[in-house]
């Protein structure tokens, strides 16, 4: 295992962070493991020296930081591993049962630390940027919640780059904790991050741990997995020509290296500059097995230009596109366009 420190922190990391979505329960959705599923898949990962895990209270809904809490506790010390949490989603259907109100902040906090059975987190985390809430406010929380020793660092995911900058101001301005981590998708069929998020992290020292390595399982050449048939955020985020190109690119590279189509992928990701951690949401030791291979694979440029050459931008994939984007095919013509489309050319 190849370790990391988190941006300009002196936290350590290893480079593959284990991904918790699919632990929990699953009453939340039916592709996710419960707690003896679950077990199997953590200890695999710590034995092949992974000290970075990633969860979110979100993640069936409290039960996933149960689930994780107990069999972290079951398996290694607690000095020997980085627990990532998050904060926002809705926890509940009362008000302030998400978002990033000082109030949910402090009781999100605490309720992470009871289900994990913790004393604290290594980094709590921002889930997305809370535009109803006062920057200062959820700042001001987040710095205190370090200073009450209830996390070690803070860390943010998911925003625009401009969200990222008003929070570093607003750190800057009343000398509150910082950022040292920024969770963003990045894969080879999304790369937007790359053209703004991605540089800002290196020039403000800012580690970047990147999920969703295989677009969700599209790069895996998996579609009838029962999360790529359940799970229709795979296909308003990847359902376009543009993502199947690629799709089918990764496994050309892949039949001839006579590897999965997963390792490659991963393996794009894992090479990028600027990334300090993938996470890895697995489903068995044999798909974490995946993600330690690609650690090891070098692509060469032949492989990196058939990977990218398919590649064209597309609306970024955050909290405020969802359900609105536009897929990377051309749209019909409409008004007067549509009716003299031939002598509009």
């Amino acid at each position: 295992m190849e370790y990391v420190r988190l941006g300009q922190s002196g936290l350590k990391v290893s480079r593959l962070c284990l991904g918790t979505m699919n632990m929990g329960t699953p009453d939340w959705k039916p592709w996710i493991f419960d707690e003896a599923q679950s077990e199997p898949i953590v200890r695999h990962a710590l034995d092949a020296g992974v000290n970075f895990i990633d969860l979110a209270d979100f993640y069936s809904t409290g039960v996933g930081e149960e689930v994780v809490g107990r069999i972290l506790k079951r398996l290694t010390r607690r000095e020997e591993i980085v627990v990532a949490t998050k904060v926002g989603y809705d926890m509940g259907a009362y008000q302030n049962a998400g978002g990033h109100s000082r109030k949910h902040v402090m009781d999100g906090i605490d309720g992470s630390l009871k289900r994990l059975g913790m004393e604290y987190v290594d980094i709590y985390m921002l889930h997305f940027f809370d535009v109803n809430t006062p920057v200062e406010e959820t700042m001001g929380a987040l710095n205190d919640i370090v200073r009450a020793g209830k996390a070690r660092y803070i860390g943010v995911s998911t925003m625009y780059t401009w969200q990222l900058a008003k929070i570093m101001q607003a750190c800057d301005r009343n000398g509150w904790a910082k950022p040292i981590n920024m969770q963003l998708q990045l894969n080879v069929a999304y790369r937007e991050e790359e053209r703004e998020m991605i540089p800002y992290c290196l020039d403000q020292g800012i580690g970047v741990s990147v999920f969703s390595p295989l677009a969700r399982g599209l790069l895996t050449s998996d579609p009838n997995s029962t999360r790529n048939q359940t799970d229709f955020f795979t296909a308003q985020m990847y359902g376009d020509a543009a993502s199947r190109e690629i799709a089918a690119s990764v496994a050309r590279v892949a039949k001839r290296r006579g590897v999965s189509p997963a390792q490659i992928a991963q393996a794009w990701v894992l090479n990028h500059h600027g990334v300090s951690s993938m996470l890895v949401g697995a489903d068995s030791a044999a798909q974490f097995d995946s993600a330690l291979a690609a650690l090891e694979t070098k692509l060469d440029a032949d492989e990196l230009h058939e990977l990218e050459r398919n590649y064209t931008p597309c609306d970024l994939i955050n909290d405020y596109t969802a359900g609105k984007r536009i897929a990377r095919e051309a749209r019909p013509a409409q008004g007067v366009f549509a009716d003299n489309l031939d002598k509009a050319a």
